[in-house]
């Protein structure tokens, strides 16, 4: 691919990305403040516990009354140079569409660049993920569907957070990154997600067109925290395409034709990935749209954005109609190493690498109930369950590994049956108060 170095002063980089890049030019993109129309507030929720405004978010809730709402959590762009711009996330024109279609909408700071280096930032959008799902009966998310959405670099985390969905290392040559962090209390929930929009988002790192930042280095090296000369595999470790695999959740793309921040073959790369493993996604290539603006967030787009997640929550209700239970099935356990990859042809390593590798002598393994949660010991892999309440009313089922979340469970008695990779059942009983 060929590169073209983008040359701007420190100065007006820093401007761009903090305020928006108010002309379309910046790597932020004009995304505008405001507020969220029809919408109900909660601002400044600390997401870890560490009273840090890095770690704070703000939710807005529809306020058509329902039992609980989906939710999109939509990150900002700022080439990874902001803490503080949860306040400017697309609120008038992305969110709005989104809370106007009945999502709840999160939206996050994180840490920037010059806080803390990448997986940081990865760290913070997935601990808001899990942040969700422990607070779901708290502010009313129906945590059957999680999806994230982001602009720019936003849109870059946002396409991490998709696609290592079950991965807790990332690995290129002697690199190694831990992908899903500690960060926060819900640690035991999933950080997985449903669904992604990414709006002109940078994606493969190490092959992206550079933004300079004026004889200093660039707004990605500062953001990994080398340069990318000798460093393909810190900057490997750090782009979406490389992890794409065949259970990741659909992803769709809208990338302007004249964006000259972000080169529209990022886009164009990462969808290649995805289509390669079967994965449902779309790529909506503006035309004449530039870094974010009018074009990037016409109605159009905005309607084709709320589709997509539509088409994907009722894609995901379909393929298991009575279950209520949260699937966890995704934990962050498997390694993806990238280091044999190029920018041509993607590994096609299955990410939950523990499927089809149980020993023959793991026969045996052990269930338990502790709170809402069923755990299992003794066995890794991906486990089928079965829920039938004592009347026979109501039967769940689906796939867990580890752990399953029996809080959205109604009150009552229920056996609960879970079967092994190698075909051993095991039944317990569970109490729902």
């Amino acid at each position: 691919m060929k590169k073209i170095m983008v040359a701007v002063g420190v100065t007006a980089v820093l401007s761009f990305a903090q305020f928006g890049g108010g002309f379309g030019g910046g790597f932020g993109g004009p995304q505008g403040s405001g507020g969220v129309p029809n919408s109900d507030k909660t601002a400044d929720v600390n997401y870890v516990g560490d009273g840090k405004p890095y770690h704070t978010l703000d939710i807005y809730v529809p306020k058509e009354a329902k039992e609980s709402y989906p939710v999109v959590i939509h990150t900002y762009g700022s080439a990874w140079s902001s803490n503080n711009m949860k306040g400017s996330a697309d609120l008038s024109t992305i969110c709005a569409a989104y809370v106007k279609a009945g999502y709840a909408v999160v939206t996050p700071n994180h840490r920037a660049a010059n806080d803390a280096k990448y997986p940081a930032q990865l760290h913070d959008i997935k601990a808001v993920v899990r942040f969700v799902r422990g607070n779901a009966a708290k502010y009313k998310f129906d945590t059957n569907f999680v999806a994230v959405s982001g602009f720019s670099s936003g849109g870059h985390l946002s396409s991490l957070t998709a696609t290592t969905c079950g991965l807790k290392e990332g690995k290129s040559g002697s690199v190694t990154v831990d992908l899903v962090g500690d960060l926060g209390e819900f640690t035991s929930f999933s950080s997985c997600v449903d669904g992604a929009v990414l709006w002109s988002p940078p994606t493969d790192i190490y092959t992206m067109n550079p933004i300079s930042m004026g004889g200093s280095g660039t707004m990605e090296g500062a953001f990994i925290g080398v340069e990318r000369e000798g460093n393909k595999d810190k900057w490997m470790v750090a782009s979406s395409p490389y992890y794409a695999s065949d259970d990741d959740p659909p992803v769709i793309m809208f990338h302007g034709t004249s964006d000259n921040v972000v080169n529209i073959e990022q886009s164009q790369e990462l969808y290649d990935s995805l289509k390669h493993h079967n994965v449902v996604t779309e790529f909506v290539k503006v035309s004449g749209g530039s870094h974010g603006g009018d074009k990037m967030n016409s109605s159009e787009n905005l309607s084709k954005a709320v589709a997509f997640l539509d088409k994907a929550r009722e894609a995901k209700a379909a393929k298991a109609p009575d279950t209520t239970v949260a699937d966890t099935s995704k934990k962050d356990t498997a390694v993806v190493d990238t280091s044999k990859k190029d920018t041509t042809v993607k590994d096609t390593t299955v990410k939950d690498t523990t499927i089809g590798l149980i020993p023959k002598f793991a026969k045996f393994f052990d269930i338990e109930i502790r709170g809402n949660h069923l755990f299992v010991r003794g066995m890794e892999g991906a486990f089928r369950y079965t829920i039938i309440a004592v009347n026979g009313s109501r039967k769940f089922s689906g796939v867990f590994r580890k752990e399953l979340d029996l809080s959205s469970l109604p009150p009552g008695i229920y056996g609960i049956m879970a079967e092994s990779p190698s075909g051993v059942t095991k039944i317990i009983r569970f109490v729902r108060k």
